[in-house]
Order: structure tokens, then C-alpha cells, then sequence
């Protein structure tokens, strides 16, 4: 069983380089998506409900803004879109499928810069790290739990090309990165590095300017946590930077 998730930065952007070409080409068997951007009713027939997937959206009420989506090869035994807090739901950045045991999001995590790029929006960040995690805990109590997505978290200094100019900057600041140390502490399982330990230049986002990614001038923002039970199914562990249609990449595992 391949996962894969990608933010798409703009899913009907991304479309119009290539999105349904790599879907039906990339062998997966669920296709976790951030930063969708659209309603579904705004999306085209072959994009809202591609011949041979099951999909489900789980948009903001803020038009043209965030949005997650599930694509599977299956239909899940169930969806779940709340975190139990208006605060998060309004945003669109959750959407839980349950497969038989197995449980797969797609989130997308908040930015902490803030409009003004002053860090005002850490708070929140954080907060919502906490409300997903509470969420993963109660249902890795069942079984199998894999929290894909964009965490808009670099963990370690080999996880950006430049960490000494980036240490004030939301995305690499102390208390997100601790964030991480807490889930790995925990039990979760950030299963890229546990594949991969060591390993530097694996990034999965460049800025949209000055050669970044010619360059491979990146970050490694976009993780697969897996519980343990997850963690001890998954077989490989991989990132593709040579796709492209976003400034972000896909990331995914093989699991049994």
C-alpha cells in the first residue's frame, strides 16, 4: 500500500501543471492533499471525482484559502473532519479517513509567521499541534495511525539548507521544533528520518524565487508521523523532489 501527500498550493493551479497526469501515474493507493484552495464545487468533473478514486474535501469557509482532501483507491469506513474547536475546523486544515483499522490524515498545519511575518500566529500553531495530537492519540488507541501533511516544521538543523539565518523565523523556531520532539517522545515516529538518519540535502519545499530549488536550497516541511503499530507496517520511506506543479513536493511511504 503506497501513501502519498502533497501540498498542492492550489490544487486547480496545480492542475494546470500536470496534477491529474501524476494521480493516475504515481501508484498510490491514498493520496493525502493540502492547500487546496478551492470548494469542491469549484473544481472540474475529472478533478473533484477522478475515474477510479474515491475523494473527499474538507475545505475553509474562507474562500481560496487552505483546504485538505483525501483521494483513495478505496472507500473509507469513515471520515472525520473536526478537531472539536471552531478556532481549527473553520480553516479546513483536518480530514481523518479510516480505513478497517487503519487511520489516515491529511493536515495541513498553520504558518506562525503571521500576516505581518512578526511570528504573532506561533500561538496558534501551536495550539492546533496539540488539538491534531490529541485527536492521533485517541485513535492510535484502535489501531494503525499515519498524520500526513505539510507541518510547516523544520525538526532539525539537516531538515533546511540554511538553519543558522532561519532560527527566528517561524518554521524553524525552538518551541515549533519542540512540538516534534514531543511526538517522537511520545511514541510517533517520523518515518523518513528513522529510514534516513543523518541524511542531509532532503527537502520538500523551495521558494518560488532565486533558483531555491535549482539550488536545492529547501526545507524538509512535509513528514509522514506514524504510531508505533504504523511505524513497525511501513517498508519505505521516500520524497519526490522531481515532481513538480507546487513549490512543495510529494513525500510518502509503503506500508503493509
Amino acid at each position: 500500500m503506497r501513501i502519498l501527500t502533497w501540498n498542492v498550493n492550489g490544487l486547480r493551479a496545480c492542475a494546470r501543471k500536470g496534477f491529474l497526469d501524476f494521480l493516475h501515474h504515481c501508484n498510490a493507493d491514498v493520496l493525502c492533499l493540502q492547500e487546496v484552495r478551492a470548494f469542491p464545487q469549484q473544481l472540474d468533473d475529472e478533478l473533484r471525482q477522478p475515474e477510479g478514486w474515491h475523494t473527499h474535501f474538507f475545505p475553509a469557509q474562507r474562500p481560496g484559502y487552505s483546504g485538505v482532501a483525501i483521494y483513495s483507491r478505496q472507500p473509507p469506513d469513515q471520515i472525520i473532519t473536526t478537531l472539536g474547536d471552531e478556532q481549527f475546523d473553520i480553516e479546513g486544515r483536518f480530514l481523518m479517513a479510516r480505513f478497517g483499522r487503519v487511520s489516515i490524515a491529511s493536515v495541513y498545519f498553520p504558518k506562525g509567521s503571521g500576516t505581518q511575518r512578526d511570528n504573532s500566529r506561533v500561538p496558534y500553531k501551536l495550539a492546533f499541534y496539540d488539538a491534531v495530537k490529541a485527536v492521533a492519540d485517541k485513535r492510535r488507541k484502535y489501531g494503525p495511525v499515519l498524520i500526513t501533511g505539510d507541518f510547516n516544521t523544520a525538526h532539525q538543523d539537516i531538515d533546511l539548507a540554511r538553519p543558522a539565518t532561519n532560527r527566528k523565523n517561524s518554521g524553524f523556531l525552538p518551541e515549533e521544533r519542540e512540538v516534534i520532539d514531543t511526538w517522537l517522545a511520545d511514541g510517533w515516529h517520523d518515518v523518513f528520518r528513522d529510514t534516513h538518519p543523518g541524511e542531509t540535502g532532503h527537502y520538500s519545499w523551495w521558494r518560488q524565487s532565486g533558483g531555491a530549488r535549482e539550488n536545492n536550497v529547501g526545507w524538509r516541511i512535509d513528514y509522514v508521523l506514524a504510531s508505533g503499530s504504523a511505524a513497525r507496517r511501513t517498508t519505505n520511506a521516500f520524497i519526490l523532489p522531481e515532481v513538480t506543479g507546487s513549490d512543495h513536493c510529494p513525500v510518502g511511504i509503503d506500508f503493509r
